[in-house]
């Protein structure tokens, strides 16, 4: 089996980042992990998020970028990649206001364009979804089959979040077979069973990880990225569990 790498997002530690954006990759690091997805670099310059980076044995897998930012300052968030060691960007959600129709066929050229740009300097675009691109549009597809259909292969790839998949009824090994090569993060979440529905440690929930990691090195998954929206326990306790079930199914993992 291909070793692929595991990173967490840092949106799952945001308020513990707040605190001390050092102290929390430090820990990170210490648990495992071999790299972070960022969501913001903590005051600091890309310059030295590498530094730290470097320091703690780390990788940058990716950094989530408001799509405001990849409208009006695409250019930075590539030097940023490139400054990072990150081949992967990702649009990780749209505003409320942005999600009508007209708005999807917008989205479809933004993208197209930013993506085309990022990669013809080393970097991939990549769209993030939650559960509202799972609706129908007029023409009987869904928002996120429009958007990953309509826009050039080559220039816009997909983060698959599994949670969000099965929220919406969908099953997540359909949809990353359906669309593998052009998968390269997958964002591994679990869910409670019971009404709620509520963001779980993976192992402990209703999604079927297992399944998922099976197809990763056949869809051809580069990174695993383990997010917690919300933690009901201490969000370091919460990611140490997921990595300690991920440590049971990826043999690399243990020998770090």
């Amino acid at each position: 089996m291909k070793k692929i790498p595991v990173a967490v997002q840092m949106y799952t530690l945001r308020v513990e980042s707040e605190k001390d954006f050092s102290g929390t990759l430090k820990k990170i690091a210490g648990l495992g992990f071999d790299g972070v997805e960022f969501a913001g670099y903590g005051g600091m310059t890309a310059k030295e998020v590498k530094k730290l980076l470097n320091e703690l044995g780390l990788q940058a897998a990716s950094s989530h970028v408001p799509l405001e930012e990849l409208e009006n300052n695409l250019h930075g968030v590539i030097e940023d990649q490139k400054t990072l060691g990150s081949n992967y960007v990702v649009c990780p959600y749209l505003l409320p206001d942005r999600r009508s129709e007209e708005h999807y066929h917008h989205l479809i050229s933004i993208l197209d364009e930013a993506g085309e740009k990022c990669r013809l300097e080393g970097i991939t675009l990549l769209y993030h979804h939650h559960d509202f691109e799972l609706e129908m549009l007029s023409d009987g597809r869904m928002a996120l089959e429009s958007i990953l259909e309509d826009t050039n292969v080559d220039n816009v790839k997909v983060e698959f979040d599994v949670y969000w998949l099965k929220k919406a009824g969908e099953n997540p090994v359909e949809w990353i077979n359906k669309y593998k090569d052009r998968t390269p993060i997958i964002h591994l979440k679990d869910m409670t069973t019971d009404e709620e529905q509520f963001f779980a440690e993976l192992g402990t929930g209703g999604v079927d990880i297992d399944a998922v990691l099976n197809i990763g090195e056949e869809a051809g998954v580069q990174w695993w990225v383990v997010e917690q929206d919300f933690t009901r326990r201490n969000p370091f306790e919460s990611i140490e569990m997921s990595i300690n079930y991920l440590k049971t199914k990826l043999p690399h993992l243990t020998k770090k």
